[in-house]
């Protein structure tokens, strides 16, 4: 049976090179098209001294982004790693030549536009495919995304707080609007790019809350919550910088509704994600912990009851660049592509 062919649009930063890793390595998929303009021309060795020695990465070279070319080389499925506002002329582009999309920017998370317009500055530059596009959380979503033409993977901290929190939701044991959220991420989460604030003796010996009160993934994960609750949903959210270089680690604080067995918390997740591999569930008082996730697909959720308080907290932690970016990415493209639900999604 012959591999699906698969481009890699922008790979040249953090994302691309999580994206580039795993493709290199998967057994069902081959990569036929890998795009940056300021590597056009070079050998994705070369650019990446990790892959050298793939017989594959020796001899690919980076193409300026063009659709012709990538449509030329086969591929049947594009990844855009690239900026919002960026990514969905590409995207439209690719659709229209038949390439089935998988867009790891905010440019197709969102089914209002407005909405988006509100969060990101600007109107939505491609409002017709907004209805199409599927919100690729695929254990939430998953027989959608396994149907789509494009896929908007999510964002790395809304993975971390709609796994844990969706379950919770639809079995009404929790005050929607009574959500808080504290979270911590690695500095390759604000991606490869020059910035003072990012510089290694700015962040090292230092943690600092950013984008207070309003950071952009509010929006996506409001409008899956609110889908999951039945009513719309708000919620307060303080991302904080960690010196690290990957994982995320959410905190999440709600009231319990009145009458609500806290252990009814814990069978919510159960049910949920008893059959699903990425979402390791460590009970009641389960601390996660990113040392182990990082480098990996799974996301881990614990979760704790205060009876002095009546609040739940949940707990979950990930790899910003894998659940929460490039593997979840794959995964999503395994079930497009009718693959196993983990191929080349080992312990990476």
């Amino acid at each position: 049976m012959e591999k699906p062919k698969i481009a890699i649009v922008g790979a040249s930063g953090y994302t691309g090179l999580q994206l580039l890793r795993v493709a290199l390595m998967h057994p069902n998929a081959e990569l036929v098209a890998v795009t940056s303009r300021q590597h056009a021309g070079k050998a994705l060795a070369e650019v990446f001294p990790r892959f050298r020695g793939n017989a594959v990465a020796d001899a690919l070279k980076f193409i300026a982004p063009d659709t012709d070319a990538i449509v030329k080389a086969g591929a049947r499925f594009a990844f855009l790693a690239l900026p919002h506002g960026v990514a969905s002329a590409h995207a439209t582009a690719l659709l229209d030549r038949g390439v089935r999309v998988i867009d790891l920017s905010a440019d197709f998370r969102l089914a209002d536009p407005a909405v988006y317009e509100e969060f990101y500055g600007a109107p939505h530059p491609a409002p017709s495919l907004l209805e199409e596009a599927v919100y690729g959380l695929p254990e939430i979503h998953g027989e959608e995304v396994a149907n789509a033409r494009i896929v908007a993977s999510p964002g790395c901290y809304p993975t971390s707080m709609i796994v844990p929190l969706v379950p919770v939701l639809r079995a009404g044991l929790i005050d929607p609007q009574s959500i808080a959220v504290s979270s911590i991420s690695g500095v390759s989460g604000a991606g490869r790019k020059a910035s003072e604030a990012l510089l290694f003796a700015e962040c090292n010996e230092s943690v600092r809350p950013y984008s207070v009160p309003k950071h952009r993934h509010l929006s996506e994960v409001e409008e899956q919550l609110s889908l999951a609750a039945g009513e719309t949903v708000r919620i307060s959210f303080v991302p904080h910088l960690m010196p690290v270089t990957a994982g995320i680690c959410s905190t999440i604080f709600a009231q319990l509704k009145p009458g609500a067995d806290p252990s009814a918390v814990g069978a919510s997740l159960d049910e949920a994600y008893a059959e699903q591999h990425f979402v390791r569930l460590l009970g009641e008082n389960g601390c996660p912990d990113t040392k182990n996730v990082v480098g990996t697909n799974f996301v881990d959720v614990g979760w704790a009851h205060d009876a002095r308080t009546g609040r739940v907290f949940l707990l979950s932690a990930e790899d910003n660049l894998g659940k929460g970016a490039a593997t979840q990415a794959i995964q999503s493209f395994n079930l497009m592509a009718g693959c196993a639900p983990a191929a080349g999604l080992g312990l990476l």
